[in-house]
Protein backbone atom coordinates (compact mmCIF):
# COMPACT_ATOMS: atom_id res chain seq x y z
CA UNK A 1 0.00 0.00 0.00
CA UNK A 2 1.46 3.33 -1.07
CA UNK A 3 0.79 6.26 0.88
CA UNK A 4 -1.36 9.04 -0.76
CA UNK A 5 -0.28 12.13 -1.83
CA UNK A 6 -1.61 16.30 -2.73
CA UNK A 7 -2.42 15.24 -5.99
CA UNK A 8 -4.09 12.39 -4.79
CA UNK A 9 -6.32 14.56 -2.94
CA UNK A 10 -7.25 16.95 -5.36
CA UNK A 11 -8.11 14.24 -7.65
CA UNK A 12 -10.58 12.90 -5.40
CA UNK A 13 -11.82 16.56 -4.68
CA UNK A 14 -12.58 16.62 -8.52
CA UNK A 15 -14.64 13.74 -8.38
CA UNK A 16 -16.01 13.72 -4.84
CA UNK A 17 -17.42 17.39 -5.94
CA UNK A 18 -19.76 15.35 -8.37
CA UNK A 19 -21.58 13.66 -5.97
CA UNK A 20 -21.16 15.48 -2.82
CA UNK A 21 -21.55 18.93 -1.23
CA UNK A 22 -19.18 21.39 -0.07
CA UNK A 23 -19.45 21.32 4.15
CA UNK A 24 -19.57 24.80 6.26
CA UNK A 25 -16.62 25.78 7.93
CA UNK A 26 -18.48 27.76 10.85
CA UNK A 27 -16.71 30.23 13.44
CA UNK A 28 -18.03 29.32 16.91
CA UNK A 29 -18.13 32.59 19.17
CA UNK A 30 -19.48 30.64 21.78
CA UNK A 31 -16.14 28.13 21.61
CA UNK A 32 -13.88 30.98 20.91
CA UNK A 33 -14.93 32.59 24.41
CA UNK A 34 -14.72 29.30 26.40
CA UNK A 35 -10.80 28.68 25.02
CA UNK A 36 -9.49 31.72 24.12
CA UNK A 37 -8.46 31.01 20.85
CA UNK A 38 -10.53 31.38 17.53
CA UNK A 39 -12.15 28.00 17.12
CA UNK A 40 -13.97 27.10 13.76
CA UNK A 41 -15.83 23.72 13.22
CA UNK A 42 -15.58 21.97 10.40
CA UNK A 43 -19.10 20.61 9.80
CA UNK A 44 -18.86 16.86 8.23
CA UNK A 45 -22.25 15.93 10.27
CA UNK A 46 -23.74 18.25 7.50
CA UNK A 47 -22.87 15.57 4.69
CA UNK A 48 -26.32 13.61 3.55
CA UNK A 49 -25.51 10.73 5.59
CA UNK A 50 -24.25 12.68 8.13
CA UNK A 51 -20.65 11.64 8.62
CA UNK A 52 -17.17 12.20 6.87
CA UNK A 53 -17.15 8.66 5.99
CA UNK A 54 -19.46 9.25 3.21
CA UNK A 55 -16.13 11.01 0.80
CA UNK A 56 -13.51 8.20 0.87
CA UNK A 57 -16.91 5.27 -0.08
CA UNK A 58 -17.60 7.12 -3.40
CA UNK A 59 -13.89 8.04 -4.19
CA UNK A 60 -13.06 4.34 -3.92
CA UNK A 61 -16.00 2.65 -6.01
CA UNK A 62 -15.23 5.14 -8.15
CA UNK A 63 -12.31 3.50 -8.74
CA UNK A 64 -13.02 -0.34 -8.77
CA UNK A 65 -13.14 -1.74 -11.80
CA UNK A 66 -16.37 -3.23 -13.17
CA UNK A 67 -14.85 -6.95 -11.95
CA UNK A 68 -14.38 -5.73 -8.72
CA UNK A 69 -18.08 -4.20 -8.61
CA UNK A 70 -19.40 -7.52 -10.37
CA UNK A 71 -18.37 -9.77 -7.44
CA UNK A 72 -19.91 -7.57 -4.92
CA UNK A 73 -18.45 -5.48 -2.33
CA UNK A 74 -17.55 -6.62 1.38
CA UNK A 75 -16.80 -4.47 4.62
CA UNK A 76 -17.32 -4.58 8.00
CA UNK A 77 -18.37 -1.30 10.26
CA UNK A 78 -20.00 0.15 13.42
CA UNK A 79 -22.46 2.37 11.21
CA UNK A 80 -20.60 5.42 9.44
CA UNK A 81 -18.43 3.56 7.27
CA UNK A 82 -20.62 1.06 6.26
CA UNK A 83 -22.84 3.71 5.43
CA UNK A 84 -20.52 5.35 3.52
CA UNK A 85 -19.03 1.78 1.25
CA UNK A 86 -23.29 0.96 0.84
CA UNK A 87 -23.97 4.95 -0.40
CA UNK A 88 -20.98 4.50 -3.01
CA UNK A 89 -22.08 1.37 -4.03
CA UNK A 90 -25.62 2.12 -4.57
CA UNK A 91 -24.46 5.25 -7.13
CA UNK A 92 -22.20 2.94 -8.46
CA UNK A 93 -23.89 -0.52 -9.39
CA UNK A 94 -21.88 -2.87 -6.91
CA UNK A 95 -23.74 -5.20 -4.17
CA UNK A 96 -22.96 -4.10 -0.67
CA UNK A 97 -22.62 -6.47 1.84
CA UNK A 98 -21.78 -4.65 5.49
CA UNK A 99 -20.67 -7.26 8.69
CA UNK A 100 -21.70 -5.29 11.85
CA UNK A 101 -21.45 -6.19 15.44
CA UNK A 102 -24.79 -7.16 16.94
CA UNK A 103 -25.09 -3.90 19.11
CA UNK A 104 -24.60 -1.97 16.71
CA UNK A 105 -26.32 1.62 16.48
CA UNK A 106 -29.84 1.01 15.28
CA UNK A 107 -29.93 4.65 13.43
CA UNK A 108 -26.98 3.39 11.18
CA UNK A 109 -28.06 -0.01 10.67
CA UNK A 110 -31.39 1.55 9.34
CA UNK A 111 -29.55 3.89 7.30
CA UNK A 112 -27.47 1.37 5.40
CA UNK A 113 -30.04 -1.24 5.35
CA UNK A 114 -32.21 1.94 3.42
CA UNK A 115 -29.14 2.53 0.94
CA UNK A 116 -29.89 -1.06 0.15
CA UNK A 117 -27.06 -3.01 1.94
CA UNK A 118 -27.12 -6.73 2.66
CA UNK A 119 -26.35 -6.51 6.30
CA UNK A 120 -24.31 -9.68 8.36
CA UNK A 121 -24.64 -9.47 12.39
CA UNK A 122 -21.58 -11.03 13.79
CA UNK A 123 -20.02 -10.71 17.51
CA UNK A 124 -20.25 -8.48 19.63
CA UNK A 125 -16.98 -5.95 19.29
CA UNK A 126 -15.95 -4.06 15.33
CA UNK A 127 -12.44 -6.79 15.46
CA UNK A 128 -15.50 -9.34 15.66
CA UNK A 129 -17.09 -8.30 12.64
CA UNK A 130 -13.90 -6.98 10.77
CA UNK A 131 -12.73 -10.89 11.26
CA UNK A 132 -15.62 -12.45 9.42
CA UNK A 133 -15.89 -10.04 6.70
CA UNK A 134 -12.60 -10.59 5.63
CA UNK A 135 -13.28 -14.03 6.38
CA UNK A 136 -16.39 -14.10 3.81
CA UNK A 137 -14.42 -11.69 0.77
CA UNK A 138 -11.77 -15.02 1.23
CA UNK A 139 -14.33 -17.78 0.81
CA UNK A 140 -16.48 -16.10 -1.79
CA UNK A 141 -14.22 -13.75 -3.78
CA UNK A 142 -16.07 -10.60 -2.67
CA UNK A 143 -13.88 -7.61 -2.69
CA UNK A 144 -13.01 -6.32 0.53
CA UNK A 145 -12.83 -2.94 1.68
CA UNK A 146 -10.92 -2.51 4.50
CA UNK A 147 -11.64 0.91 6.63
CA UNK A 148 -8.64 2.17 7.17
CA UNK A 149 -5.61 0.51 4.80
CA UNK A 150 -7.29 1.44 1.46
CA UNK A 151 -5.01 4.59 -0.24
CA UNK A 152 -8.46 5.97 -1.54
CA UNK A 153 -10.58 6.03 1.47
CA UNK A 154 -8.13 8.06 2.81
CA UNK A 155 -7.45 10.67 -0.23
CA UNK A 156 -11.06 10.49 -0.09
CA UNK A 157 -11.58 11.80 3.41
CA UNK A 158 -8.43 13.82 3.15
CA UNK A 159 -10.46 16.30 0.86
CA UNK A 160 -11.89 17.96 4.11
CA UNK A 161 -8.68 19.06 5.35
CA UNK A 162 -8.31 20.71 1.60
CA UNK A 163 -11.11 22.56 2.24
CA UNK A 164 -10.38 23.64 5.72
CA UNK A 165 -6.99 24.97 4.10
CA UNK A 166 -8.60 26.42 1.88
CA UNK A 167 -11.38 28.39 3.47
CA UNK A 168 -8.92 29.16 6.42
CA UNK A 169 -5.76 29.63 4.97
CA UNK A 170 -4.27 30.61 8.76
CA UNK A 171 -5.47 27.96 10.21
CA UNK A 172 -2.89 27.09 12.58
CA UNK A 173 -4.23 23.71 14.55
CA UNK A 174 -6.61 20.73 13.49
CA UNK A 175 -8.20 18.39 15.68
CA UNK A 176 -9.05 15.32 14.65
CA UNK A 177 -10.82 12.28 16.30
CA UNK A 178 -9.38 9.16 15.30
CA UNK A 179 -10.58 5.30 14.74
CA UNK A 180 -8.63 3.74 12.32
CA UNK A 181 -7.05 6.69 11.50
CA UNK A 182 -8.22 7.39 7.98
CA UNK A 183 -9.17 11.28 8.87
CA UNK A 184 -5.85 12.03 10.68
CA UNK A 185 -3.69 10.46 8.30
CA UNK A 186 -5.45 12.50 5.68
CA UNK A 187 -5.35 15.62 7.64
CA UNK A 188 -1.58 15.26 7.94
CA UNK A 189 -0.75 14.18 3.82
CA UNK A 190 -2.66 17.60 3.24
CA UNK A 191 -1.93 19.90 6.37
CA UNK A 192 1.97 19.20 5.93
CA UNK A 193 2.37 19.15 2.10
CA UNK A 194 0.80 22.86 1.91
CA UNK A 195 2.53 24.59 5.55
CA UNK A 196 4.35 22.10 7.43
CA UNK A 197 3.67 24.29 10.71
CA UNK A 198 -0.29 23.87 10.88
CA UNK A 199 -0.30 21.41 13.83
CA UNK A 200 -2.80 17.76 13.40
CA UNK A 201 -3.39 16.73 16.74
CA UNK A 202 -5.09 13.54 17.27
CA UNK A 203 -7.94 12.61 19.84
CA UNK A 204 -8.89 8.94 21.01
CA UNK A 205 -11.02 7.76 23.43
CA UNK A 206 -9.11 6.29 26.56
CA UNK A 207 -11.56 3.56 26.70
CA UNK A 208 -10.70 2.41 23.00
CA UNK A 209 -6.62 3.48 22.76
CA UNK A 210 -4.71 0.97 20.47
CA UNK A 211 -4.49 3.32 17.75
CA UNK A 212 -2.68 6.21 20.39
CA UNK A 213 -0.77 3.16 21.73
CA UNK A 214 0.47 1.62 17.91
CA UNK A 215 1.51 5.92 17.41
CA UNK A 216 3.12 6.38 20.91
CA UNK A 217 5.19 2.86 20.66
CA UNK A 218 6.24 3.13 17.03
CA UNK A 219 4.25 -0.76 16.17
CA UNK A 220 0.96 -2.23 15.97
CA UNK A 221 -0.66 -2.53 19.14
CA UNK A 222 -4.26 -4.44 20.29
CA UNK A 223 -5.85 -2.67 23.22
CA UNK A 224 -9.11 -3.29 25.04
CA UNK A 225 -12.17 -1.60 23.16
CA UNK A 226 -14.57 -0.22 25.65
CA UNK A 227 -16.12 2.82 24.42
CA UNK A 228 -19.44 4.34 23.98
CA UNK A 229 -18.70 6.12 20.64
CA UNK A 230 -18.89 3.50 18.27
CA UNK A 231 -17.39 5.92 15.25
CA UNK A 232 -13.52 5.54 16.92
CA UNK A 233 -14.00 1.81 18.54
CA UNK A 234 -11.26 -0.02 17.05
CA UNK A 235 -9.45 -2.36 19.15
CA UNK A 236 -6.24 -2.41 17.20
CA UNK A 237 -3.80 0.05 15.17
CA UNK A 238 -3.86 -0.03 11.29
CA UNK A 239 -0.57 -0.21 8.90
CA UNK A 240 -1.24 2.84 6.62
CA UNK A 241 -2.42 5.46 8.61
CA UNK A 242 -0.38 4.69 10.86
CA UNK A 243 2.49 4.53 8.93
CA UNK A 244 1.21 7.81 7.92
CA UNK A 245 0.99 9.80 10.99
CA UNK A 246 4.06 8.03 12.51
CA UNK A 247 6.46 10.62 11.96
CA UNK A 248 3.58 13.84 10.75
CA UNK A 249 1.50 14.02 13.69
CA UNK A 250 2.03 16.70 16.02
CA UNK A 251 0.51 15.26 19.19
CA UNK A 252 -2.31 12.61 20.47
CA UNK A 253 -5.00 13.22 23.14
CA UNK A 254 -6.48 10.72 24.92
CA UNK A 255 -10.31 11.74 26.76
CA UNK A 256 -12.19 9.84 28.74
CA UNK A 257 -15.83 8.66 27.40
CA UNK A 258 -17.60 11.09 30.21
CA UNK A 259 -15.04 14.03 28.61
CA UNK A 260 -16.84 13.07 25.31
CA UNK A 261 -20.21 13.15 26.62
CA UNK A 262 -19.48 16.52 28.27
CA UNK A 263 -18.45 17.71 24.49
CA UNK A 264 -21.54 16.91 23.39
CA UNK A 265 -23.54 18.79 25.70
CA UNK A 266 -21.38 21.62 24.93
CA UNK A 267 -21.40 21.84 20.92
CA UNK A 268 -25.58 21.58 21.69
CA UNK A 269 -25.41 24.07 24.10
CA UNK A 270 -22.32 26.72 22.54
CA UNK A 271 -22.17 26.19 18.87
CA UNK A 272 -25.70 24.78 17.99
CA UNK A 273 -24.73 21.81 16.86
CA UNK A 274 -26.01 17.80 17.30
CA UNK A 275 -22.58 15.63 17.22
CA UNK A 276 -22.30 12.29 18.14
CA UNK A 277 -19.85 10.75 20.17
CA UNK A 278 -16.85 10.06 17.52
CA UNK A 279 -18.18 13.59 16.21
CA UNK A 280 -17.17 15.60 19.61
CA UNK A 281 -14.14 13.64 20.48
CA UNK A 282 -11.93 15.93 18.53
CA UNK A 283 -13.91 18.77 20.73
CA UNK A 284 -13.28 16.91 23.92
CA UNK A 285 -9.28 17.12 23.11
CA UNK A 286 -9.55 20.85 22.32
CA UNK A 287 -11.07 21.47 25.43
CA UNK A 288 -8.27 19.12 26.83
CA UNK A 289 -5.40 20.94 24.98
CA UNK A 290 -7.02 24.87 25.93
CA UNK A 291 -3.79 26.34 27.09
CA UNK A 292 -1.85 25.27 23.93
CA UNK A 293 -4.00 26.59 21.47
CA UNK A 294 -4.97 30.01 23.75
CA UNK A 295 -4.97 32.72 21.30
CA UNK A 296 -4.52 30.72 17.75
CA UNK A 297 -6.37 29.75 14.88
CA UNK A 298 -8.15 26.33 15.36
CA UNK A 299 -10.40 23.83 13.73
CA UNK A 300 -12.48 21.24 15.00
CA UNK A 301 -13.57 18.89 13.09
CA UNK A 302 -17.01 17.36 13.99
CA UNK A 303 -16.91 13.76 11.92
CA UNK A 304 -20.85 12.84 12.62
CA UNK A 305 -23.60 13.12 13.90
CA UNK A 306 -25.15 9.95 13.84
CA UNK A 307 -26.34 9.76 17.53
CA UNK A 308 -29.13 7.64 19.41
CA UNK A 309 -31.71 9.06 21.64
CA UNK A 310 -29.84 7.09 24.84
CA UNK A 311 -26.61 8.40 23.85
CA UNK A 312 -27.33 11.61 23.51
CA UNK A 313 -29.86 11.85 26.96
CA UNK A 314 -26.68 10.28 28.94
CA UNK A 315 -24.28 13.13 27.61
CA UNK A 316 -26.82 15.69 28.69
CA UNK A 317 -26.58 14.00 32.39
CA UNK A 318 -23.49 14.43 32.13
CA UNK A 319 -22.78 18.13 30.65
CA UNK A 320 -25.96 19.34 33.25
CA UNK A 321 -23.79 17.17 36.32
CA UNK A 322 -20.70 19.07 35.14
CA UNK A 323 -22.28 22.87 34.78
Amino acid sequence: MQSPTLRDVYAAKKLIAQYLPRTPLSYSAGLSELMEAEIYLKHEDHLPLGAFKQRGGINLLAHLTPEERGRGVISASTGNHGQSIANACRIFGARAMIVLPENANPLKVAAMRALGADLIFHGTIYDDARGHAEHLAEAEGYRYVHPSNEPLLISGVATQTLEIIEDLPEVEAIFVPLGGGSSVAGACIVAKAVDPQIKVIAVQSAAAAAGYLSWQQGELVQAPMQTFAEGIATGGGYDLPQSIIRHSLDDFILVSDDEIRYAIGLLIEKAHTLAEGAGAAATAGALKYKEQVKGKRVVIIVSGGNITLDQLHDSIKVYQSSN
